[in-house]
């Protein structure tokens, strides 16, 4: 009898944001008349920029000559974007990154659980808690995570690092040693911010330890900080022991259309191997490459025009968040990140639970949210806001949170 990945037998429930989907259905479904803002999955709303549109029309019109036809293009990318993303996305801020590190591929979130084809099962997985569910969910599927133990939310193999309040939601290096340590600045959910200080001591430890960095920066774009690191290869030491992750889902709208990269250094080793052949060997093999207009849209992006005419639609979400942060903020409530990330970390009223807020502010507001303890135990009190919506639908929301709060 064939028998099946009892890893996923041992997850708990459905994932977060589609059991988040589910609620508001089912709370539509029940109240047909009620307005729901959503303020809960981080999807964009600004449509795509004239830059990356005329980009994908020219490459759909050269797809229809003989002469301008791509079939099966390279698992790793395109040259003319890698070229793109190592000048503009790097050598712009005097980091080196050659093209042949990056691979491009269909987002950062696949990216993040796919890393670990590359790893054995036996090593030891350090995660941020509250944490995105991509990380844990993906090495529970592959057995790294061991049992989930019920009454605490954790499962028993990971080492969860406790990222609240108290330490800014940035932890130290944790004491025991870790094998795989996935890092995510700026912080999804939280909206904290990393210094160049403490990623330096994430680096050394890693370097130390023999431990790689698995760092997700698919919301770089939203820093704006002038001493806050946009990569972690500004940090001295990160070229071997540290892997990155980019997205344009967030920086360019591109979450219907799929494209993002992930840069693994030459010097990056482990065991007398390199993980960029690693990566490559991985891609070649399960990965056939992002369509050729889809990546025309993205090197576009890096065009003078684009470039700006990104930078504007960033800055429609950066105002939104400004506008739920202060607006919640002079209700009393208390609001975490928005300067540096797209997501507002707010901390419910009273000591009230994260689903119970939810069900209070979904009902009374008609305002969806994120339950912070579907990040993990230490999200428990808190929900996640996103910036990512209209701007009066975004008005509007904090208007009536602020009405029922």
């Amino acid at each position: 009898m064939v028998k099946v990945n009892e890893n996923y037998l041992k997850l708990p429930g459905s994932y977060l944001f589609s059991e988040v989907a589910r609620r508001i259905a089912a709370y539509s479904q029940a109240n047909p008349q009620a307005k729901i803002i959503k303020l809960s999955i981080g999807d964009v709303t600004r449509p795509l920029v004239p830059a990356v549109i005329q980009a994908m029309h020219a490459a759909v019109e050269e797809m229809g000559t003989f002469e301008g036809f791509h079939g099966y293009g390279p698992e790793q990318g395109y040259p003319f974007l890698r070229e793109a993303i190592a000048q503009h996305d790097y050598a712009s801020r005097g980091v080196t990154v050659k093209p042949e590190e990056v691979f491009v591929s269909d987002g950062a979130k696949s990216d993040c659980g796919n890393i670990g084809d590359i790893f054995g099962v036996d090593n030891v997985v350090a995660v941020c808690d509250p944490v995105y569910p991509v990380y844990v969910d993906t090495n529970a599927m592959a057995g790294r995570a061991g049992d989930f133990q019920e009454e605490l939310g954790k499962w028993n193999k990971l080492i969860y690092m406790p990222c609240v309040e108290s330490n800014g939601f940035t932890p130290e290096p944790p004491k025991e040693r870790a094998d795989l340590i996935y890092l995510c600045y700026p912080n999804n959910p939280t909206g904290a911010m990393a210094t160049r200080e403490q990623l330096q001591a994430w680096v050394d430890y890693a370097n130390a330890n023999g431990s790689v960095i698995l760092y997700d920066s698919a919301y770089e774009a939203f820093i704006t900080g002038e001493d806050i690191p946009h990569t972690i290869f500004e940090i001295e030491g990160a070229r071997t022991c540290a892997i990155e992750f980019r997205s344009y889902s967030k920086t360019a709208g591109f979450t219907g259309n799929r494209c993002a990269y992930t840069v693994v250094p030459m010097e990056l080793e482990r065991g007398g191997v390199k993980l960029n052949s690693l990566w490559n060997r991985r891609q070649c093999t399960k990965f056939n490459g992002v369509p050729y207009v889809i990546q025309r849209g993205a090197a576009a992006i890096y065009t003078p025009e684009g470039k700006e005419q990104t930078r504007q639609s960033i800055a429609y979400y950066q105002k939104n968040a400004q506008v739920i942060r202060e607006g919640l903020t002079s209700a009393g409530m208390t609001c975490f990140g928005g300067t540096n990330a797209p997501y507002i970390w707010l901390k419910t009223p009273k000591g009230m639970g994260s689903w119970d807020f939810f069900d209070l502010v979904l009902d009374k507001a008609n305002v969806a949210t994120t339950p912070g303890a579907g990040f993990g135990p230490s999200g428990e009190g808190y929900v996640r806001l996103t910036a990512f919506g209209d701007a009066d639908a975004t008005r509007e929301a904090v208007e009536r949170v602020k009405a029922i709060v």
